[in-house]
């Protein structure tokens, strides 16, 4: 027996038209679903990238106890078990942070890998002189990708020569070498159509529209700010490399045709999360709350053994079912700390296979859903606190942990999935804080675009229980209860459900005495910007707004007051990245 496993990165599913899209071009995408199964309630668990792919390893969740960063020495590595048990692993793939840091230790768990360079600001080619950037609307960018990524395009002027068709290319000439042969496993993975939505011309054809404004195909994640021009180009730029994935696509489907794969080979097609392109006037993914443009995912599956296609799938599903049903097919044990499960009865009946799924990032909300409830569970103190990370591997996305982060380190007690190792036990910095989001509920029967956020003490009670369970079952850090404000068993009644609001609600206030009182925006705006800072110096960051008050002989606290405070005490570039978010926050 053989799998192939297509993953995509940052595949928005409402741009397929298998999934009911009208004008995006994505004919292999449709060519699939008449091949395969295909699942509608298909969720993330962890994200982003390597969250997502810490969970393709281990089938089960990574956001309650870590954020980014490489496989764990505890942890169970799907490609790396098929390895042991002589099932050859494969990867090809450009998604470079692979190579960074913080992923360093996924590609050595294959039997062998290969690489394609030059994706989004991949420190691929190396030029002193300042590359020819041209006027963009694209703002803040991570370290210097952004000049990288235009370095970069000098040498990417042909699509045979960039990244995700040199990644088909490699996972093409393996199945052809080893298609005679048995047991084996090939993970043809490209990072598209993660930004920049960068394609050649015959792609951007595909979408003709006028736009005379200025360079824009890498969005910011954040507010949508654009005009409905630059929008609308964005989404074009966005469909250009969907349509360049589509056609990639096609080339695996007409080889599993030529050879007759499908007697024989598992074919899995997905992604490990989606993108929003101004739904919810919202630009990007690792942005809170969590909406189903991001979560709920596009997935594909064709089982040999079954011969089950052209159908749709609803039972609720998840990345962390990925490991074991590969596991499962080629009859190999599966560990018992894999919470996913093997798809093979969902496939053939849509069995229930979970009563609700939990999804979210290290810091963020937890949310849970039932299929028809999705359920966002905010903290309940300002500073998102208690949190910490748990690891053996300290590293970020792409840098160490830095000598100041272990202040104050302590090992854990093993985790049920830990093997019996103590953890660092590491006080963690908040990406967004989601406190400024709010709880929110959603009844998608009823709403399943995600327009009306509410609040409904009975549902929120049955939605609790669930993802208290869940998290026990995931052996979620007590303090992550604590945090969000709900009992470790999950258990609350409606009274103490309104409890904890009110509460939360009357924390939320600012002395600084001597009658200075506070506009409607300020005091949120203030409290956000305390919410970034360690316990310990908000006290003393209180005094000094209050000096800078005292001496501009302010009595109302107003938004340029904050403004002036955070140029003032916290340096660039932060301050200027903390300011656009304020602003985003006030706007909620």
């Amino acid at each position: 027996m053989k799998a192939i496993m297509v993953m995509f990165d940052s595949l928005n599913k409402k741009y397929l038209s298998v999934y009911g899209n009208q004008w995006v071009k994505t004919p292999n995408f449709d060519r699939l679903a008449k091949k395969t199964v295909m699942f509608n309630n298909f969720y993330a668990g962890s994200l982003p990238c390597m969250p997502a792919r810490r969970e393709l390893h281990t089938g089960r969740y990574n956001f309650l106890h870590r954020s980014w960063g490489p496989i764990e020495p505890f942890d169970d590595s799907m490609p790396e078990i098929l390895k042991k048990n002589n099932v050859y692993t494969h990867i090809v793939s450009d998604h470079t942070h692979y190579w960074e840091d913080g992923g360093a230790t996924y590609h050595n768990r294959y039997n062998t890998w290969e690489i394609s360079r030059g994706q989004e600001g991949d420190h691929w080619k190396g030029n002193v002189a300042d590359p020819n950037i041209p006027d963009s609307i694209c703002n803040y960018k991570l370290s210097d990708l952004w000049r990288q990524d235009w370095v970069n395009r000098q040498y990417l002027d042909e699509e045979e020569k960039q990244p995700q068709a040199l990644t088909f290319k490699n996972g093409l000439e393996f199945i052809e070498r080893n298609k005679e042969q048995d047991n084996w496993f090939l993970q043809i993975e490209t990072f598209d159509p993660h930004e920049p939505f960068f394609t050649q011309q015959n792609y951007k054809d595909l979408y003709p529209h006028d736009y005379n404004g200025k360079h824009h195909d890498w969005p910011d994640y954040s507010k949508v700010i654009e005009n409905q021009e630059t929008i609308q180009h964005v989404k074009y730029e966005y469909a250009a490399l969907v349509s360049m994935c589509d056609n990639y696509l096609g080339k695996v489907l007409d080889m599993m045709d030529k050879y007759s794969m499908w007697e024989d080979t598992m074919l899995i097609v997905n992604t490990d999360h989606g993108f929003l392109l101004g739904e919810h006037e919202w630009w990007g993914k690792n942005i809170q709350p969590f909406y189903n443009e991001i979560v709920n995912l596009p997935f594909f599956i064709w089982d040999p053994r079954l011969k089950i296609k052209n159908i749709t799938r609803n039972a609720l599903t998840q990345t962390i079912d990925i490991a074991p049903t590969l596991l499962e097919f080629f009859n190999v044990q599966i560990p018992k700390d894999m919470e996913g499960k093997p798809l093979k009865e969902t496939i053939r009946s849509d069995k229930k296979i979970r009563e609700g799924a939990l999804f979210g990032m290290a810091g963020g909300h937890i949310n849970v859903t039932d299929g028809r409830y999705i359920y966002m569970r905010a903290p309940v103190s300002t500073d998102n606190t208690p949190h910490f990370e748990y690891t053996l591997m300290p590293t970020h996305m792409n840098q160490l942990f830095q000598a100041n982060e272990f202040i104050g380190m302590e090992l854990s007690q093993p985790f049920s999935f830990s093997k019996q190792c103590r953890l660092m036990k590491l006080h963690s910095t908040n990406y967004i804080n989601p406190y400024w989001y709010g709880t929110m509920l959603f009844d998608l029967s009823k709403d399943p675009e995600q327009h009306n956020g509410y609040r409904d003490y009975e549902v929120e009670k049955d939605l609790i229980k669930l993802m208290g369970d869940l998290m026990k079952l995931n052996d979620a850090p007590v303090e992550q209860y604590e945090r969000i404000g709900i009992k470790a068993n999950g258990d609350m009644t409606v009274e103490e459900i309104e409890r904890v609001e009110i509460e939360k609600i009357n924390n939320e206030k600012v002395e600084l005495g001597n009658n200075i009182i506070f506009d409607r925006e300020a005091e949120k705006a203030l409290l956000f910007i305390l919410s970034y800072s360690k316990k310990e110096q908000r006290e003393q960051m209180i005094i000094v707004f209050r000096g800078m008050l005292e001496e501009m002989k302010a009595k109302v606290v107003t938004i340029k007051h904050i403004e002036q405070f955070v140029k003032k005490v916290i340096p660039e570039p932060m301050n200027m990245m903390l300011l656009k978010f304020m602003k985003q926050m006030i706007e909620i």
